[in-house]
């Protein structure tokens, strides 16, 4: 090995009585791409905020960058954080250069500023150009604008934390050859995700944090799920898809029925059957039609036609608030723009769907009431946080997500859908939410499970519904004793089966 670009040695860093890192060491070798790995609430974010001179680590660590002491926000590094940072109202190379123009901005200036940043993207192989306005671009074409960025500052180091997360497959695909072009020009990489398959694909060595600790590195040929897991958290692979639950052949009236629901647009005419304590998966690729069955379900978006029936009776709600109110619960894909209130307290957000009820005769709210709901959700759901004070946007992903799973919890629903519910969560948050599921599931709820990841879908659902283009293409279950199949699922998805022939 040559001699790393980056190293870190003996990182610490303490909040009040909180030790969020300990001793942690940490290299990166040139045009390596080094993925960091580990539960939320691991350090990972800790650790790169003291690497970009966010936060200043305690003292007795050292830090040196290309061989020499890096000291606050030096050229050299640049951080692509989850949420991009971008200015929509100015162009592609002003989002550029930002920070750096130089003089007093003029047409002349821009048109210079245009010139410097387009061979950049010429070397990116994007499809827009250095003048076009950011706010026309896609998700996927911000993220490159972003790494566009960090080349115009000659870095040699980026971080790129969660960086598919919002994106399309074929954006991924795309970001996956820009990585492997940056890594052949010698700059490296370090590689934030909860994505395992992304982490075989392109990682050369992975680092493990927990609890704020270096727990190990592993080469790329010594890399697996179950060695990875058991790093991260410290128990197997196995128990994580384990329904605790066993299902059974349904029986008696469905509690939910939909029959030929369509929005005259992406769902065409979807018709399926939920059972009281059945797990009902339903898959399908990006644009299937998944989120949008959903939310005509909730009545998030208005039907053109079909039916609903809860209970066997009439679904008459006509928005969410009804939908609650009637006993349908769904917790959106997008957690932080459609589901919480960053800027509440945990405790506003646990109750805000319930707070009626709280209200006495002249519309006073009972306070301590809200307060014990939330400590039982905190206590219940294993919820990492100081206090019920503490607001929501402070939280990692996965305590955001049991955040809105609580406030779905406290209205008592008979049908739960779940649209996503593990997206951007660590191993260990997503074994907890698998347990919530099996929870109320042994309470006779049925639950509707909307996912991209197989494994999870095969592990957690009782049968699997299939989307394709709008419509239901298929069903897949166990049977004969044997589990659902990952490649029966996939070949309705693809188009591999025809519609609606039965699957097993």
């Amino acid at each position: 090995m040559t001699a790393p670009i980056l190293q870190m040695r003996g990182i610490s860093k303490t909040f009040g009585t909180v030790r969020a890192l300990r001793d942690v060491s940490f290299d990166v070798q040139p045009g390596e791409l080094h993925a960091l790995m580990g539960e939320n609430g691991a350090g990972k974010s800790t650790l790169m905020k003291i690497l970009s001179g966010a936060y200043t680590a305690d003292p007795g660590g050292e830090i040196l960058f290309a061989g020499q002491p890096r000291h606050g926000r030096d050229d050299g590094i640049a951080v692509i954080y989850q949420e991009l940072s971008l200015a929509p109202n100015l162009t592609v190379a002003e989002n550029m250069f930002l920070g750096r123009e130089g003089r007093a901005m003029s047409l002349v200036r821009r048109g210079m500023l245009a010139d410097r940043a387009q061979p950049i993207l010429d070397r990116l192989g994007v499809g827009f150009s250095a003048q076009t306005p950011v706010w026309r671009l896609s998700l996927g074409e911000r993220q490159m604008v972003e790494i566009a960025r960090a080349l115009t500052s000659d870095a040699k180091l980026i971080v790129m934390d969660e960086p598919t997360t919002a994106l399309s497959t074929r954006e991924t695909e795309r970001l996956f050859d820009v990585i492997g072009n940056l890594k052949a020009h010698g700059i490296a990489i370090i590689y934030i995700s909860h994505r395992m398959e992304e982490v075989y694909a392109l990682a050369d060595r992975v680092s493990v944090l927990r609890d704020g600790v270096y727990i190990g590195t592993l080469d790329r040929a010594e890399l697996s799920a179950a060695r990875l897991v058991s790093m991260m958290v410290g128990r197997d692979l196995g128990s994580f898809y384990r329904k605790d639950h066993q299902a059974k052949p349904p029986t008696g009236a469905p509690l939910l029925e939909v029959a030929n629901l369509t929005d005259g647009k992406r769902v065409k005419g979807c018709s399926l059957s939920l059972y009281a304590g059945e797990v009902l998966g339903i898959a399908g690729l990006v644009g299937s039609g998944r989120t949008e069955l959903a939310r005509l379900i909730f009545r998030a978006d208005q039907p053109a036609g079909g039916t609903v029936l809860l209970g066997g009776r009439p679904f008459g709600a006509r928005n969410p608030r009804e939908a609650l109110a009637a006993g349908l619960a769904y917790l959106t894909e997008d957690r932080a723009g459609l589901g919480l209130f960053l800027d509440m307290t945990i405790s506003d957000n646990v109750n805000v769907g319930v707070i009626q009820s709280d209200a006495g005769a002249v519309g006073v709210l009972d306070r301590r009431k809200a307060a014990e709901r939330a400590g039982s959700a905190i206590r219940n759901l294993g919820i990492k946080a100081p206090s019920a004070r503490v607001n929501a946007g402070a939280l990692s992903g996965g305590n955001q997500q049991k955040v809105l799973l609580a406030r779905l919890l406290e209205t008592q629903p008979k049908v739960v859908i779940l649209d996503e519910p593990t997206r951007g969560v660590d191993v260990g948050a997503k074994s907890e939410i698998y347990k919530l599921i099996d929870t109320l599931v042994g309470r006779g709820v049925g639950v509707i499970m909307i996912s991209s990841e197989l494994p999870e879908i095969v592990g957690v659902a009782d049968r699997v519904l299939v989307m394709r283009e709008g419509r239901i293409a298929g069903e897949v279950r166990p049977e004969a004793g044997q589990p659902i199949s990952q490649e029966a699922i996939m070949a309705l998805s693809t188009g591999a089966v025809p519609m609606q022939e039965k699957t097993a």
